[in-house]
């Protein structure tokens, strides 16, 4: 048995929660001007958050935020106040993007979710039941939830989170402790406390880049519900592979594409015609519009216990 040469002296209380406030404080300092109210202009009223992300006003939101609004106002935390157009939607995510009429000052920067853990820090910001620009914080409580959108799809790789959302937080940004964004603020369930849900930034980029270049997010559809887990190191070293998270399928829908390659309920996806699958965020990256009629390659770690190739052909997601 080992022995200590010298006393280990404990830091203060005072001293932590002083760290902890100004990681908080720095944190929210960045991303804190980004952040505007989104109201929408004709039709239903209602307002929500959404924050910029480019020097030009590019605003991410909730798609349940603008709903069929093609225009809306924002206001930013200096009180400056001008209009923006929808540039498109994603209900699919409960993703929407905005443009600017001018440029809004500060944006945030998008972070890898995949680096999350559950325990890190989370900081919301958004504009909660009126009371416009409120920070919240918390910590990360599980990662690659599923959730169903509005219009009844699942949401994969969602984040849960217990820092307070309340109506009006919707579209706002979850920020890391470094100050980037890790999440979309999206969803509370009615009656729980501490319980709350973000889309990935991951995710949020990759449905930002579509948004841009086609104005709706092409996706190739195979018919699977999955999760994110930890990948085990012997599976990973069998299959030659480095991640150490891989995705499990959950559900293999009857007479889907993946049904007909061979996937099963309960395998893991280690790789998508030789990338790499870390998350939930990887396969909705990968099944983008190019892959639909193309035959996939999917190196999959079957729920009986073998390292096999799999071939699915994925049709197009209808609109």
């Amino acid at each position: 048995m080992g022995f200590i040469d010298q006393n280990i002296v404990p830091a203060e209380d005072g001293g932590l929660l002083d760290a902890y406030s100004s990681t908080v404080a720095s944190a929210v300092d960045l991303v804190g001007p980004t952040v505007s109210r989104i109201e929408r202009i004709g039709g239903r009223g209602g307002h929500g958050s959404g924050f910029a992300i480019s020097p030009d006003g590019l605003i991410v939101t909730n798609n349940h935020v603008v709903e069929d609004a093609r225009s809306v106002r924002i206001t930013t935390p200096d009180g400056f106040v001008t209009e923006g157009r929808v540039l498109g939607r994603d209900p699919d995510t409960d993703v929407a993007l905005i443009r600017a009429n001018t440029s809004v000052g500060a944006w945030a920067t998008l972070g890898d979710s995949k680096r999350l853990k559950r325990g890190h820090i989370a900081i919301a910001i958004g504009n909660p039941l009126g009371f416009e620009w409120t920070v919240t914080a918390g910590i990360i409580s599980a990662l690659g939830r599923s959730m169903r959108a509005a219009n009844g799809r699942l949401i994969d790789d969602v984040i849960q989170t217990d820092a307070a959302l309340n109506p009006g937080n919707s579209g706002g940004p979850l920020v890391s402790s470094s100050g980037e964004v890790v999440g979309v603020n999206t969803a509370v369930i009615q009656g729980a406390q501490g319980i709350a849900f973000a889309v990935a930034s991951n995710t949020a980029q990759y449905v930002v880049s579509e948004l841009l270049r086609f104005g709706k997010v092409r996706r190739a559809l195979i018919g699977i519900a999955a999760d994110t887990i930890e990948l085990h190191r012997r599976v990973a070293l069998q299959a030659g592979v480095t991640q150490i998270t891989s995705v499990r399928l959950r559900r293999v829908e009857p007479g889907s594409p993946a049904e007909k390659g061979g996937l099963q309920e309960g395998d893991l996806v280690l790789a998508i015609n030789g990338s790499p699958v870390a998350g939930v965020d990887d396969v909705l990256r990968l099944m983008d519009g190019d892959r639909i009629g193309q035959e996939t390659a999917f190196l999959i770690f079957s729920v009986q216990g073998a390292i096999e190739t799999k071939y699915v052909t994925p049709t197009a997601r209808p609109l």
